[in-house]
């Protein structure tokens, strides 16, 4: 059990505005607020998102309605409107902390414990204190009660104390990474006095209190909430803050399907659109709102790796045990035909999880440093994927590329498969047959042309399209052979690996290790990525873990553009500087503001 203790010593480390993985913070101790930002905003008005899908819950930290609850609650891409973490995360650095909750923070140079004194400022929206017992109790409550990966962040915690009157210091087990200090900044912290810790599991619509800019104004269950800015909120002065959280009020619609947002934002019924089809911003803004220069077009190059979008092989299903069938199976998808009749030859093949940064393997030979790091494991990392050459095959974009196609059929012979009857069967003597289990129209008219060149090898796929709520619950629980996921990238992975490619989160429900993966290498590559005690050796890591993951043919990458593209109506507007991680809505505001 972890400690809960008084000390009368405080730590014997300096206080810090701010803390980065490597390195220093950018930004000075004196900082007066974000680059990226408009210190000068008139804050005002309001501003309508629109989301595909429905909510059913106010509890952004529980598994069950994981994937439905409200959002703006804990919000990457809104903001997170109501519950509010102890550092908050400078998006034009790779992984920087800066004050919020916590005003400062200590800790030693290896990183054993680190010590968040909290801001005597900051105050829950009922006024009260946020204090080091509501810091304490949040832990616990998410410990006992909470999702992953709240629910695991005391376990390499050895000691968490109360210090003094006004902060709180965690004591790591031995061998705990060098993220993990970030990671806990990164923590909500709730009210101890407006928190049931009995009920919390359960989903519920009573807005929770927090110490966020807002409050929940107007609740339509599963189709609309409305939250107004909390004129007392008590940070709007902090730095950090500065330029953040300028609308009176923001809603949040929700619609069953993209074309019916679409055409709400056509409409004027939502404010901002951002677009995800080439085809779509090329062919669909051609209304009169456009035309008249009422809703604007643009296009924002953010300066991080493209993530990684993939039709992923569940391989808890046998039928994927066997790397040479998913290698196969990755070589029958024609990305030059879909690209060329689907997207206007819009897209790059996506062949890295770090592409377009020094993090890929792409174009760099292993070198010392990282075959040190693969060890043993370098034997299953492909030769040319060591060399930094490989490439998935570019073809003639028939839909049939005879050349690919034998690859493809040559693994499977090797794997023990072979054709009877015009059909692919398995060394079992079962077709190679699966389902691919698709979440819109988008994805299906994907699934149909990967259909296709499929059946030239006698496979069987079938296709699935279910509703958002179906789909969230069966990814869950990882009931699929293949779904299509996004795998998003940064310039500073870490313990999400775990999530995503860890054995220890291969059985987990609502984990993200989508492909089921347990290999102790990739286990022990993601260790050495978390306690790299150099930038040289974080990057060399990282490397050998995209060597890793290519060479395992866990998925079948797909592709990605170097653009956000966003359309918007042309009374909301933003900062002139986009930020390294690039569009930062939460820094927009409405230019009809009074």
């Amino acid at each position: 059990m972890i400690g809960f203790v008084f000390l009368t010593a405080m730590a014997n480390a300096e206080p810090l505005h701010g803390i980065a993985m490597y390195g220093d913070p950018a930004l000075p101790a004196d900082y007066k607020h974000f680059s990226y930002v408009n210190p000068a905003v008139k804050k005002g008005g309001r501003i309508a998102y629109g989301v595909v899908g429905t909510f059913n819950n106010f509890n952004p930290f529980i598994l069950k309605a994981k994937r439905t609850t409200a959002r703006g609650m804990w919000d990457p891409d809104f903001g997170n409107l109501v519950v509010e973490s102890l550092m908050t995360r400078s998006r034009d650095e790779p992984f920087t902390m800066y004050g919020l909750l916590a005003e400062t923070v200590e800790w030693d140079a290896n990183r054993t414990f680190i010590q968040f004194n909290l801001n005597p400022k900051a105050r829950w929206s009922d006024g009260k204190p946020v204090t080091t017992e509501d810091v304490i109790f949040t832990f616990e409550l998410m410990r006992a009660h909470g999702r992953p990966p709240f629910s695991t962040r005391l376990d390499k915690v050895e000691r968490m104390e109360k210090v003094g009157d006004n902060a709180v210091r965690f004591t790591f087990k031995p061998g705990t990474d060098r993220e993990f200090p970030l990671l806990l900044a990164l923590s909500p912290v709730l009210p101890k006095h407006a928190t049931n810790a009995e009920t919390f599991e359960q989903t519920t619509l009573v807005p929770p209190l927090g110490s966020g800019p807002y409050l929940v104004k107007e609740i339509k269950p599963g189709e609309r909430i409305v939250y107004r800015r909390n004129e007392n909120y008590w940070a709007k002065d902090l730095p950090s803050k500065i330029g953040f959280d300028n609308y009176d009020e923001i809603s949040i619609e929700y619609f069953l399907q993209a074309n019916t947002l679409f055409e709400a934002f056509k409409k004027g019924e939502v404010d901002i659109y951002p677009e995800g089809s080439p085809a779509h911003w090329n062919r669909a803004y051609d209304f009169p709102a456009v035309s008249k220069g009422d809703v604007i077009k643009e296009t924002f190059e953010p300066r991080l790796p493209a993530n990684m979008l993939a039709m992923v092989f569940n391989t808890r299903r046998p039928i994927f045990a066997d790397k040479r069938i998913r290698e196969a199976l990755t070589l029958a998808f024609d990305f030059e035909w879909v690209n060329r009749n689907l997207f206007e030859g819009t897209y790059t093949r996506t062949q890295s999880y770090w592409q377009n940064s020094e993090l890929s393997y792409l174009d760099r030979p292993a070198d010392d440093l990282e075959k040190r790091l693969l060890g043993s494991a370098i034997a299953k990392v492909d030769p040319e994927v060591l060399a930094g050459t490989y490439r998935l095959p570019v073809t003639d974009a028939s839909g049939r590329d005879r050349k690919v196609l034998k690859r493809a059929f040559d693994l499977l012979k090797s794997a023990g498969c072979h054709i009877e009857g015009g059909t692919m069967l398995l060394p079992n003597g079962s077709p190679l047959a699966f389902e691919l289990l698709s979440q819109n129209q988008d994805q299906e008219k994907l699934a149909i042309a990967y259909q296709r060149s499929l059946a030239a090898l006698g496979i069987k796929m079938t296709i699935r399209t279910v509703e958002d709520a179906q789909y969230q619950e069966r990814t869950q629980r990882f009931d699929y052979d293949l779904v299509i996921k996004t795998y998003a990238a940064s310039l500073s992975p870490g313990l999400e690996q775990i999530t995503r490619w860890g054995s220890s989160s291969r059985d987990i429900e609502g984990s993200d290790n989508f492909a089921g993966v347990a290999d102790p290498d990739i286990d022990a590559m993601i260790q050495k990525i978390l306690t790299a005690g150099s930038m040289e050796e974080f990057e060399a890591a990282v490397r050998a873990h995209d060597r890793l993951l290519v060479s395992g043919h866990y998925v079948l990458p797909l592709y990605h553009i170097g653009e956000q593209w966003v359309a918007r109506w042309k009374h909301i507007e933003h900062p002139e500087v986009l930020p390294l991680y690039g569009v930062q809505y939460q820094t927009w505001w409405d230019r009809r503001a009074q």
